[in-house]
């Protein structure tokens, strides 16, 4: 049943669409990296310390991005502090979901779908109704479709077809994505699962790996795969992981002829997603 929940997660957001609601002449010749290095060491010194009123005032309020710039030069540093909640970092924003415990980066133009925004905020006024008398007394109510995603992004103004999502859904406590296999194994599983029993629908793994986190006992698989028919081709980037009795999927996908251009973007979110807890 979990193993069945798995596929479904992965085949729900590989096979729906996410509906989502300056240069200047450099002085002298001097690259940009070159003429600003002296503000990159000032800043990384500054924001390490927490000292120079003016610099605290650029982080306090990201005017006209300078906050942003500011950050560019020292990334690492911004990251630790994650920073990149407030103000891109690099062109990205990253998403913590203190509740479900996972993080991730996404593209700084991207915007979060209205669609679960508005359900969040209808599941929160409910969550303030006084439950009836016969119904289990729990904080904690289940979402009605487990296979909906938490967060999805995507371009302002798209069609949906590319778009980041991530879902969790209920297993056993148990439950271990690789007692099904390694990465490859699994990946040609959900693959087939996606597919299903059509025969216009092709599926293809082109890519599984596998990393690790010690400290957290966590083994993320990274799938990538295409899914084709004759009226859509797509590329997906996958990240799953299982802890604590809940099932993780993040899902990256993109038109088949946007990949060329979106790949390095694809495996920087993929790369960044993480359990916090």
């Amino acid at each position: 049943m979990a193993l069945q929940q798995y596929f479904q997660a992965c085949k729900y957001v590989s096979r729906n669409k996410v509906y989502m609601t300056q240069s200047s002449n450099n002085r002298q010749g001097k690259s940009p990296a070159e003429e600003f290095a002296p503000l990159a060491t000032t800043f990384r010194r500054r924001l390490l310390a927490g000292v120079g009123s003016a610099s605290l005032v650029a982080v306090g309020a990201n005017f006209g991005g300078l906050t942003s710039f500011l950050l560019g030069l020292v990334p690492e540093s911004g990251r630790s502090l994650t920073l990149d909640v407030l103000y891109p970092i690099e062109g990205y924003s990253r998403r913590i979901e203190s509740n479900e415990g996972f993080e991730f980066t996404y593209p700084a133009s991207w915007v979060g779908d209205q669609r679960l925004l508005y359900r969040a905020a209808e599941r929160l006024e409910r969550s303030l109704d006084p439950l009836p008398t016969n119904s289990p007394k729990s904080g904690n109510r289940p979402r009605k479709n487990v296979n909906e995603p938490i967060v999805a992004y995507g371009p302002p103004g798209s069609s949906g077809e590319l778009n980041v999502s991530v879902i969790v859904s209920p297993v056993p406590l148990d439950f271990s994505i690789e007692t099904f296999g390694g990465p490859k194994e699994v990946g040609e599983a959900v693959v087939k699962t996606i597919t299903g029993q059509r025969s216009d629908v092709k599926g293809t793994l082109i890519e599984s790996t596998m990393r690790e986190d010690p400290k957290m006992k966590v083994k993320y698989y990274k799938l990538e795969f295409k899914v084709e028919s004759p009226s859509f081709k797509r590329h997906n980037v996958a990240v799953c992981c299982a802890r604590g009795g809940r099932l993780f999927t993040l899902n990256a996908q993109a038109a088949e002829s946007a990949w060329p251009e979106l790949k390095s973007a694809f495996y920087r979110i993929a790369n960044s997603f993480n359990l916090t807890s």
